[in-house]
């Protein structure tokens, strides 16, 4: 079982970031990939949570030991599985996701891709009074993106994001409906973009 990886940034997609620590590359399923996107060919630390299936063996990163506590509470509750916990890891308002659990917000929590009522009822069920020390955390990489991608026009910010949406679960419908709205800002990061297309999606 890992605790954590101290290495290299080599890869950042949409669903995932790549590490190299000790001449190995660690594959690292993350709720924002994009977050790394200044880290790249940088030194990192990310928690991990290694999750072993009959046919698979996974590893999920996260951006420090909070995050990663959260997480594990998240798929505890029945109902939540590994790419369910990132969806809803992706969306940078965790204190308010803590609030929503606590005040027993069903709407709120039906906005995540992959979440009912009834998963939502079970999530308030498990989790609310437990989250306490975690009120505060947050998902945002310390510093702000400083570097712009060097991305082709085929493969830009706007269309990085969108993939990093549907990876996350965000059906095509959902995508569609905010895509206008994403397209008009002038944002230089694939992380910004990101991070206002999860934000629109939270209001719908």
């Amino acid at each position: 079982m890992y605790e954590y990886i101290k290495g290299t940034v080599t890869f950042v997609g949409p669903a995932y970031v790549v590490i190299e620590a000790s001449s190995i590359g660690y594959l690292l399923y993350m709720a924002n990939p994009f977050r790394f996107s200044n880290k790249l060919n940088k030194e990192v630390t990310i928690y991990v949570h290694q999750a072993v299936r009959e046919d698979a063996i996974t590893l999920y990163g996260f951006k420090d030991y909070n995050e990663k506590q959260l997480y594990l509470k998240l798929i505890s509750v029945s109902g939540i599985g590994p790419k369910s916990g990132l969806a809803i890891l992706a969306n940078d308002d965790h204190s308010g996701l803590i609030q929503a659990i606590e005040s027993e917000d069903v709407s709120y929590l039906t906005k995540f891709p992959g979440v009912g009522k009834k998963t939502a009822a079970q999530i308030i069920l498990d989790l609310k009074g437990k989250l306490d020390e975690l009120e505060g955390v947050s998902t945002s990489v310390e510093g702000s993106v400083q570097q712009e991608l060097s991305l082709s026009t085929n493969h830009g910010p706007v269309n990085e994001a969108i993939e990093a949406l549907a990876a996350l679960g965000y059906s095509a419908r959902e995508i569609k409906k905010i895509e206008p709205d994403i397209r008009k800002l002038n944002k230089e990061t694939t992380d910004a973009y990101l991070r206002e297309a999860l934000r629109l999606l939270m209001k719908k």
